[in-house]
């Protein structure tokens, strides 16, 4: 077997993320592994058995339907490289990758299995008006069923898929995202970097519309004695950091930049706080249970719930579960709520910190790698 894996880069993000465990994963195993990329960023090491080829050096400032205009000629590119490198199995990760997978076939003569892997909730992702959400819906209903197998990383994700673009539901795979348990538990919480006269807040994740940072920003305005981290880089930088001088907040919320391993921020926070409008399966989640830090999260379609095991959705109140607290999507009311409820239920805080690092043992990469390959192979 010969495996390629296509994704755009791998900056900052949770499917950037799963690439860095499988590259090492399949590379321990002997398998001839080739990384396509269409932007240089490296957010993470890449092994050195591992071949890395670019189909394109893209500008992360072209407009998004330029980008959709460029696919045929990518994918030109891409089949080229899949027949002289004799590719096997391609797995891409990402909508625009997966396209670019899909319409490889109809440049090539070359007989390949191809997987693509849904990180998002797609009818979501792209239910924003405009020419560029329309296009993609149309795309992911017209290429994704030519796919041979696609990898979702939650129940959520595969059931956007099956519900509001046709995909049959055999032709799904459920693989939730990895941790690296071990590298997480010898990482040391970094001495003395949050104040402790303060209630310390951590968020991690891009910085664009889907992840909602205005709304944690909103949310920390008006409470005192509490500040707000965030790790992450992206398009909305500037916009949110004028928000903050406009607002008079820069002693109390932070722009901590990128960073490929957060752990050793938040095993020294009190609490992790996500605002996302939608996901896939958000890894930071993870990461922050491994870290021992209780989950205050919208209940965003897909992932939440499921991670946190939440057995009732409100939309009127915070769902307090055994691993955290999780609040309708985009409400500051609720939002301010949970936090003020992890602040003043110290048992609560500490009884989620104990069942979150039990909880998520259930995700370590170990057995989820496994069953990658197990899925990869399953094509043969």
């Amino acid at each position: 077997m010969r495996l390629g894996i296509l994704i755009y880069s791998l900056g900052g993000g949770g499917a950037e993320r799963v690439v860095s465990h499988l590259l090492p994963y399949f590379s321990e195993r002997k398998i001839e592994v080739h990384l396509f990329l269409m932007h240089a960023t490296a957010g993470y090491d890449i092994p050195e058995s591992v071949q890395v080829h670019y189909i394109e050096n893209s500008n992360p400032a072209e407009s998004g339907v330029y980008k959709l205009i460029k696919i045929p000629l990518l994918a030109i590119r891409y089949a080229k490289l899949l027949k002289q490198l004799d590719i096997t199995h391609s797995l891409s990760l990402l909508t625009r990758p997966n396209y670019i997978n899909i319409l490889s076939r109809k440049f090539t003569s070359k007989k390949f299995k191809l997987i693509i892997s849904e990180r998002g909730q797609p009818s979501l992702q792209y239910s924003y008006k405009g020419l560029q959400s329309t296009i993609n819906k149309f795309l992911i209903r017209k290429l994704y069923a030519k796919a041979d197998s696609i990898i979702c990383n939650s129940m959520g994700n595969r059931d956007d898929l099956i519900t509001n673009f046709g995909i049959s539901k055999g032709k799904i795979e459920v693989l939730n995202n990895p941790i690296d348990l071990d590298k997480v538990d010898k990482i040391d919480p970094i001495a003395d970097y949050f104040d402790s006269r303060y209630f310390n807040i951590i968020t991690v994740g891009r910085l664009n519309k889907g992840k909602n940072h205005k709304l944690l920003i909103d949310a920390v305005e008006n409470i005192d004695g509490i500040r707000l981290y965030i790790l992450g880089e992206g398009e909305l930088e500037n916009e949110l950091k004028t928000i903050i001088v406009e607002r008079n907040l820069g002693k109390k919320i932070f722009f901590m930049g990128f960073d490929p391993l957060p752990y050793k921020y938040l095993k020294a926070a009190d609490l992790f706080i996500f605002g996302s409008n939608h996901e896939g399966f958000p890894n930071v989640l993870l990461e922050a249970m491994a870290c021992g830090l209780p989950i205050l999260s919208t209940n965003c379609k897909s992932g939440p719930d499921e991670i946190l095991k939440l057995d009732v959705p409100l939309k009127d109140d915070i769902m307090i579960t055994d691993y955290g607290i999780l609040t309708p999507v985009n409400n500051k009311r609720l939002m301010i709520k949970g936090i003020e409820y992890f602040r003043t239920n110290t048992e609560y805080l500490l009884k989620t910190k104990k069942n979150s690092l039990e909880r998520v043992r259930r995700f370590d990469k170990s057995s989820i790698l496994r069953k990658y390959e197990t899925c990869i192979l399953a094509t043969e």
